[in-house]
């Protein structure tokens, strides 16, 4: 899974006039993915136009008193405080017929006459790969906001950083930290492990088919001669304890003592005449187990395929 990966969204509710670039194409911070075409409604249109209008109205009603007055004030017939105070009723009113034909232009045309058309333009917000677009051009798009998440349009990630997803049982969980080695075996690409480092070990599970799994998240280290795709299914090998060089037999020659749970295995020691040795037991990976003591190299273990009767009546002495 990519660790930089973000959805990007319009500003404006409209239709999707064109689709400059395609799924898989490399794009950088600021580029042009595509363009938004405003469907304005038509009662907050007229609604708008109203607003534009009426405050038109009271603008030459204030130009009228500014002049008015104006006049009445160089002649010393006013106070200036009175003055000021019909000059400032007629900047709002200039102020506010600006901001209505804005908030006119905007729900005509998505944008301003003075802010470009920043808001119709759908543009990448990082670099890296476009992963998806799920619209196509004619679609209808709604706005992100507080009420709605708004249609995604396309998603972006950086494909140079990738990170293992997966999940430990409960019963492993405890044996591992942030910082250990793991390798991550893709299915998609054989024969290639790449390795990776433990960044995230979740603090609480989640019950799945009758056990506790915990999520686990590492940096993968990628090679350069292979691309990833995001999405892959893929395994992690980690290494809880590693040694080597040591004395190891198959943990199904092992027999444990009905009363004491003693692990032992019978070594031959003639013909047909085997020795009960009581082993102690290191590093096991459930299929080979590290033996400290009870046999040396040599020793010929007996291979016990299926348990008799009389083997079961003498366990129980």
């Amino acid at each position: 899974t990519p660790l930089e990966e973000i959805e990007i969204k319009p500003q404006i509710t409209g239709i999707i006039d064109r689709i400059l670039l395609s799924e898989g194409d490399k794009v950088k911070k600021g580029d042009l993915i595509a363009t938004v075409r405003v469907v304005p409604n038509e009662q907050s249109l007229i609604s708008a136009k109203g607003r534009v209008n009426n405050i038109k109205l009271r603008l030459d009603n204030a130009i009228l008193s500014f002049n008015r007055n104006k006049k009445l004030f160089d002649k010393g017939v006013i106070a200036q405080s009175a003055y000021e105070t019909i000059e400032l009723t007629y900047n709002q009113a200039k102020q506010d017929l600006k901001n209505a034909q804005n908030d006119y232009q905007i729900i005509k045309k998505g944008f301003s006459g003075s802010g470009a058309s920043a808001n119709t333009n759908i543009i990448a917000q990082m670099s890296g790969t476009i992963l998806e677009i799920p619209v196509k051009e004619g679609d209808q798009v709604i706005q992100s906001n507080n009420f709605n998440a708004g249609t995604t349009i396309a998603s972006i990630a950086d494909m140079s950083k990738m990170i293992f997803e997966g999940k430990v049982d409960e019963s492993e969980v405890g044996k591992l930290t942030n910082g250990a080695m793991i390798k991550v075996s893709i299915g998609a690409i054989e024969g290639v492990k790449f390795p990776a480092k433990l960044n995230f070990i979740a603090p609480k599970g989640t019950e799945e088919g009758g056990a506790v799994q915990f999520k686990i998240k590492a940096d993968v280290t990628l090679d350069n001669n292979i691309f990833i795709r995001a999405g892959y299914s893929a395994n992690a090998d980690i290494i809880l304890e590693e040694k080597d060089s040591i004395l190891a037999i198959k943990e199904a020659l092992l027999r444990f003592d009905r009363k004491t749970e003693t692990p032992y295995v019978e070594v031959r020691i003639g013909e047909s005449v085997f020795e009960k040795r009581t082993l102690k037991l290191g590093t096991s990976d459930n299929v080979n187990v590290e033996i400290l003591e009870g046999v040396v190299e040599g020793d010929e273990i007996k291979v016990w395929n299926k348990v008799s009767k009389k083997d079961d009546e003498n366990e129980n002495e």
